[in-house]
């Protein structure tokens, strides 16, 4: 059992390295390791077996295989986007004094899958797996934004209706307002969807570099008056990318570029 933990602890050696350093030679890899040349290919032949590593055949330098990729892929597709998003979330909530929602996208709705509260303001309505409409929310918004024609076309053959009388209903005010979101990097509602409330998101990218969920502010209009909106807005666009970075995305946070 201690010559197989050896090995292993060896192998993954090679790997890192490998990782660290692509195009490594065979001599290159004994000397990093301080294992003989010998050695370094009896670790390394179940990796290039197994594709976590490849060889070029020509230079025989080693580089990482699709194996590896597979992993990392694995690995990123398992994240719970709740437990990656909690620390912003608080920190985003103890910056913004207001309600922090975080919702997932299940067309032709957004899903509310964690909430953080100030205690000492007013709570907001919303529950934990409640749904809520793409056109009138920011969350939605934040998310329609960054979707394909075909996802943008499909939500409005769905229908806009009217929420609040503030509600974005007609298709061309939509995809203007879709392209403003784009532009500045965040959304907002703006007592769309609730009479009395205002609300900034952010599209969180995942390790596909697509906008399946989105974080935001809520709060009554009265306190998220539109230059707080303004303040706020690139705030949350940072966290967002910052829990986009968690979730494997190599986006920066911000705008659109």
């Amino acid at each position: 059992m201690r010559n197989n933990s050896s090995s292993l602890r060896r192998a993954l050696a090679v790997l890192d390295h490998v990782r660290e350093r692509p195009g490594l030679t065979l001599t290159r890899l004994a000397e990093l390791t301080g294992l003989s040349k010998s050695t370094v290919l009896r670790l390394a032949a179940p990796m290039l077996e197994e594709r976590l590593l490849e060889r070029d055949r020509k230079s025989g330098a080693f580089r990482l295989g699709s194996g590896s990729l597979r992993l990392g892929q694995a690995y990123l597709a398992a994240l719970d986007l709740r437990t990656v998003a909690a620390e912003e979330s608080h920190r985003l909530m103890t910056q913004a004094r207001e309600t922090v929602h975080l919702v997932v996208y299940e067309p032709p709705h957004v899903v509310y899958v964690d909430k953080v509260e100030n205690q000492a303001t007013v709570r907001m309505a919303s529950r934990i797996g409640s749904r809520g409409p793409v056109h009138s929310t920011a969350v939605g918004k934040a998310i329609l934004a960054w979707q394909p024609e075909a996802g943008v076309e499909e939500a409005i053959q769905g229908g806009l209706p009217a929420v609040t009388r503030h509600t974005i209903t007609d298709p061309v005010r939509l995809r203007a307002e879709l392209a403003r979101v784009r532009r500045r990097g965040f959304a907002v509602d703006d007592r769309e969807n609730e009479p009395e409330v205002r609300c900034v998101a952010a599209p969180i990218f995942n390790h596909q570099e697509v906008v399946a969920s989105a974080i935001s502010v809520s709060g009554l209009a009265s306190r998220l008056t539109p230059a707080r909106v303004r303040e706020l807005g690139p705030i949350v666009a940072e966290a967002a990318g910052r829990i986009s970075g968690r979730l494997g995305s190599t986006r920066s946070p911000g705008p659109a570029a």
